[in-house]
């Protein structure tokens, strides 16, 4: 039985490691014991203690490992990937970093390594779509809205993030590029908002992002942009705490101590924004492809629309994520996705049966992706 290591245990982490590990043989490695303690008493997972910022730690972790899932804080991700790629060994990882991945495809190339990276479901699951149709037609215009909500909207933010609070924070100050008319176009993060209605869910409000990510490097599309989905208001909150400096990553003296006000503000927010046990969420996708197909203007749009599980007590962003990671894992793990070197999930997506199959594992998992076609 092929071995999988899951670094980190998050939420995320934990819906991916448990996804696996009827399949194979699963080791979950994180800092926390207590959390490691609960998924191994309720799942066939093995456990490993480790400080995965080490990389004599990461490495001791995966040396039997057949495929790596990368599942960290962001910046603790491009280190990781390093070494696991260093280390031989084949990855897909979620991990949402500032470096440039492509820094490290010579090595992947060198150790014969397949290294799948930003495969969650956005970046990941849009960039899989995108892959798909851009092989298929001429596409002239790509357009990711993407969100994950509380069901509860609680002020002041009416918002619980699914993930590490400063990876959020980092949504909100990395400067937002997206292309449009052929050429790239920089704006500040929380930049346009625009009040957009959704069946279901009613009135959200869309910014922009830095989510296109490897697309600006990959497609030549001459229209592409993602933007995130909050509800109304809450964008002004973080426009006035990154404005008067709460998200700077600039040391301040307080009284003869130095410290980072992100470190601060994110330690303040993570109690307001942490989804409570059993707190129901939802998380709700856009994808929208337009072009020329075979002659003819054609527009396809996913839509997707999902929520907590109550049986499973599984939160939507941690499927949506985790789903689209292990569904591409097993592609690796199956020697279905085998392209060396740093891979982009746009890549997975052009291969019909890729596409077709990651499509089929997140339907299983009731993750399903509305897909409506006009032409």
């Amino acid at each position: 039985m092929k071995k999988v290591v899951v670094l980190g245990a998050g939420r995320v982490g934990q819906t991916m490691a448990i996804d696996l590990c009827n399949e194979y043989k699963v080791c979950s490695v994180d800092v926390s014991e207590k959390i490691l303690a609960t998924l191994s008493a309720t799942h066939p997972i093995l456990t490993k203690t480790a400080d995965l910022s080490n990389a004599h730690a990461i490495e001791k972790a995966i040396e039997d490992a057949d495929l790596v899932i990368g599942a960290v804080p962001g910046f603790m991700g491009f280190e990781m990937v390093k070494t696991v790629i260093n280390s031989g060994k084949n990855i897909v990882d979620i991990s949402f970093f500032n470096e440039d991945i492509f820094l490290l495809d010579d090595a992947a190339k060198k150790k014969n390594v397949v290294a799948v990276m930003d495969c969650g479901v956005a970046p990941g699951m849009d960039n899989i779509i995108l892959g798909y149709h851009n092989k298929r037609m001429k596409v002239e215009k790509f357009e990711c809205l993407v969100g994950g909500l509380p069901v509860v909207r609680t002020w002041p933010y009416e918002y619980k993030a699914p993930f590490s609070p400063i990876d959020v924070i980092a949504e909100y100050t990395r400067p937002a590029r997206f292309v449009k008319d052929g050429a790239l176009v920089t704006r500040p993060a929380l930049s346009d908002p625009e009040l957009l209605d959704f069946p279901q869910i009613g009135t959200l409000e869309a910014f922009n992002t830095d989510g296109l990510r490897s697309l600006i490097r990959t497609m030549k599309i001459p229209d592409m942009i993602e933007r995130t989905l909050r509800y109304p208001g809450h964008i002004n909150y973080m426009r006035v705490l990154r404005e008067s400096g709460f998200f700077s990553e600039d040391l301040i003296n307080i009284d003869g101590h130095q410290i980072r006000p992100i470190d601060v503000t994110s330690k303040l927010l993570f109690p307001m924004w942490k989804l409570k046990e059993g707190e129901e969420e939802f998380t709700i996708m856009r994808v929208t492809v337009s072009g020329t197909e075979n002659g003819s203007a054609k527009t396809y749009t996913y839509d997707l629309l999902d929520r907590y599980d109550l049986a499973t007590k599984t939160p939507s962003m941690s499927r949506t994520t985790g789903y689209t990671c292990t569904a591409v894992a097993r592609l690796v793990l199956e020697n279905i996705y085998t392209r060396i070197g740093i891979s982009p999930p746009e890549f997975v997506g052009e291969d019909e049966n890729c596409f077709y199959s990651v499509m089929r594992d997140l339907s299983e998992r009731n993750v399903k992706y509305n897909l409506s076609v006009t032409s």
